[in-house]
């Protein structure tokens, strides 16, 4: 039996997902997620074979959860469910350990190869997302290694602010005092050399850390 879990924030999308995984004989959803932070810790609970993350989820994206995810589960195979073909985002999976990425575009079938793929251990990058993957990786890292310089923490922070939460409610989130939240905000500026809010918000857009 190969134990999937889903993550992706919206619910039509995971009941879609489930509904083509589960007609695979010996597949089971054993969970789903709404958030990364969900992501991590039904993981962490279910201990599946395969997770399908996306990548834009909000509170934690699914970069980091990923991350969380191969840190605490490294048997756990991860696919990235993206809506682009981004050099950045491709890297950024590479490096946090997922082996799989496939685009919410893509048909029945290759959701199916990737799945059957992970579950042996196996890499799936599919069509055009596999030729940008080795077109341009090398040349991405200078550029994404950016964010590697922030903490999981920082990270964190980073992605809360830029989804518009102020410092007290960032702190009650992540239960920190604001005093706290104002030390690693204020960290992961001078790591990425910002100076504004603003600059903040442009970085975890840049970074694929929140939507645009």
């Amino acid at each position: 039996m190969v134990g999937i879990l889903i993550a992706d924030d919206h619910t039509l999308v995971r009941k879609g997902l489930r509904a083509v995984l589960e007609g695979h004989a010996g597949w089971k959803i054993v969970a789903e997620a709404a958030d990364g932070y969900e992501a991590v810790d039904a993981a962490a609970q279910t201990s599946p074979d395969v997770a399908i993350v996306d990548c834009t989820m909000p509170r934690m994206n699914g970069v980091e959860a990923t991350r969380r995810i191969r840190q605490q589960r490294p048997k756990t195979e991860v696919c990235l469910f993206t809506s682009g073909e981004d050099d950045f985002i491709i890297a950024a999976a590479l490096r946090v350990g997922a082996r799989g990425i496939i685009r919410k575009s893509s048909p029945e079938h290759e959701l199916i190869a990737a799945v059957e793929a992970l579950s042996r251990h196996h890499p799936y990058f599919a069509g055009i997302v596999s030729e940008a993957l080795f077109d341009h990786y090398a040349r991405q890292i200078e550029h994404s290694s950016r964010v590697e310089l922030l903490t999981p923490r920082e990270r964190e922070v980073v992605q809360l602010v830029a989804e518009g939460l102020s410092n007290k409610q960032v702190g009650r989130h992540l239960d920190l005092s604001v005093k706290t939240i104002e030390t690693h905000r204020g960290a992961a500026m001078r790591k990425a050399g910002l100076s504004s809010t603003a600059d903040l918000v442009r970085y975890a857009v840049r970074n694929h850390m929140v939507q645009p």
